[in-house]
């Protein structure tokens, strides 16, 4: 156990976990899944042969991108790029040398609050793609938005890629499109990554894998609290659960405890009790259908384009145009 003292505690954190953990029904935010260690079994999770998601935007990309590319065009020879959560940017790459290659006008704006994910994303692209005109944002998204418009004369594309808007419940999901689409300007786009509907059998074994490695993903939020909180979690005291519900698409993981027990969190001074059976809910990750996304663009003010499919129809990246 690593000692934590009031000084070194990220409050964000705390806040989070005190929170999460005193509710009716606990619940944590899946973003705590990503301190160092969370990283790097996330990683693992994507090379996983169950983890079908891994190569279905980079293939999407891969044969649609000089498509992609003429649909933005049609109607303007300059656009920024921007994007948000690019991470190392190895999906956006194919895109991006594309355009290059083709004289495209665009300048590729990546947003995230992370400093140093932003930073080495900028360095690594600049010596892929020296000739690529790149400005990080180093902002949550709806600020860089609006410094973004403050200045702009060009149209503008969205990127929100990987599946991520399955990370919000639905209510939520549907706010930040219309956050975001309240934002462009009609003739923007919006290019949306969505996970689809499929084999029940298939999205479960994806969150519940034979090498075990989702339930060490999901097993070291504890260790994190453990480490960050002083807190004492026995893992062997909590299960990995994860769900599907085919009517609905939303898949849903819990860390359940196997005991009526008790866990401190010394460096917050607070005692979290639990109920044998009890969960904590960790994660969502919504699949969609046509109707849901087609519904969710119209909803926003935005008027569905395109769908890009790979080959097997798992997953679609969908422009939207701001009416």
């Amino acid at each position: 156990m690593t000692t934590t003292t009031t000084e070194n505690i990220s409050f964000s954190v705390a806040d989070a976990v005190k929170d999460g953990l005193s509710k009716k029904e606990k619940t944590l935010p899946s973003w705590l899944f990503y301190d160092a260690e969370g990283d790097r079994l996330f990683q693992k999770i994507m090379n996983m042969p169950e983890y079908y998601l891994t190569n279905c935007e980079y293939d999407i990309f891969q044969k649609y991108k000089n498509d992609i590319l003429n649909l933005i065009t049609k109607e303007t020879n300059k656009f920024s790029l921007i994007e948000f959560g690019a991470g190392d940017g190895l999906k956006t790459e194919i895109l991006l040398k594309h355009f290059v290659e083709n004289d495209t006008n665009f300048s590729y704006k990546p947003v995230d609050i992370s400093e140093n994910v932003i930073q080495l994303l900028q360095n690594r692209m600049q010596k892929s793609i020296p000739d690529l005109d790149i400005t990080p944002i180093n902002k949550e998204y709806f600020s860089a938005l609006d410094e973004f418009n403050e200045a702009r004369t060009n149209p503008c594309i969205v990127l929100f890629m990987g599946g991520n808007i399955g990370n919000f419940e639905m209510e939520d999901a549907q706010s930040f499109v219309n956050k975001i689409a309240a934002k462009l300007r009609t003739g923007d786009r919006f290019i949306l990554g969505f996970d689809l509907k499929k084999d029940p059998q298939m999205i479960l074994d994806a969150y519940n894998d034979a090498g075990g490695i989702t339930r060490q993903f999901n097993m070291n939020l504890l260790k994190r609290m453990n480490n960050e909180l002083n807190a004492d979690f026995d893992s062997s005291a909590f299960k990995h659960f994860p769900t599907y519900d085919p009517q609905t698409g939303t898949t849903k993981s819990f860390l359940i405890s196997q005991k009526k027990q008790e866990v401190n969190l010394n460096a917050i001074d607070t005692i979290i009790s639990f109920d044998k059976w009890e969960p904590i809910h960790v994660e969502i990750s919504q699949k969609f259908d046509s109707e849901m996304i087609n519904e969710m663009a119209t909803k926003a003010g935005l008027s569905v384009e395109k769908y890009f499919y790979d080959d097997q129809e798992y997953f679609t990246d969908v422009v939207m145009r701001k009416l």
